[in-house]
């Protein structure tokens, strides 16, 4: 396999793997944001939304009361907002490097609250999915993908600089 085509099935797999993020995140957004009773999208049903989300985010029993709220109220719009980020590829090892960090700590809650026996739901993707060994799988393997996108980001991006520094530059003319 010749460097060109290397360089070029990274960059694609770098390209799935990003969209891959966007789509999960946007999807993550939508699904808390959506109206939790059949029906249009009102600012009752988006309060209601976020105000069913803070239960499930309660239900982790990490944060104090006053911070539940704000989390919930949050979370839904940063994960639109980066699932946006990374549907652009703008400042992509920056994105990535925010979406690991962030499914680290999702990652790291969901484990404690496995260990400790919570019967709760995830709220990962809206309510109604229980969490267990799938949703365990699940941020995993998110967790992998956003940490391969970020390797992938930093890799690109020096392999792009390397290239650029390989290529001579013209030799400056002298005036005759």
């Amino acid at each position: 396999m010749s460097s060109s085509s290397t360089w070029t099935t990274g960059r694609v797999l770098l390209l799935l793997g990003r969209l891959a993020l966007a789509a999960v995140f946007l999807y993550a957004a939508f699904a808390k944001l959506k109206p939790a009773v059949p029906g249009p999208f009102t600012l009752d049903s988006l309060r209601l939304s976020l105000s069913l989300f803070a239960t499930q985010v309660d239900s982790y029993q990490l944060l104090p009361s006053s911070y539940v709220n704000f989390v919930a109220h949050t979370l839904p719009f940063f994960e639109l907002f980066l699932g946006l980020w990374l549907l652009s590829g703008w400042q992509l090892r920056f994105s990535s490097g925010l979406t690991s960090a962030l499914l680290l700590g999702f990652f790291g809650n969901t484990v404690r609250a496995y260990a400790l026996g919570l019967e709760i739901n995830c709220g990962c993707f809206g309510p109604g999915e229980a969490l267990g060994a799938k949703t365990l799988i699940q941020e995993g393997s998110l967790l992998a993908l956003s940490l391969a996108v970020t390797i992938g980001a930093f890799w690109s991006r020096r392999a792009r600089r390397e290239s650029s520094a390989a290529i001579p530059s013209p030799a400056p003319q002298k005036a005759e």
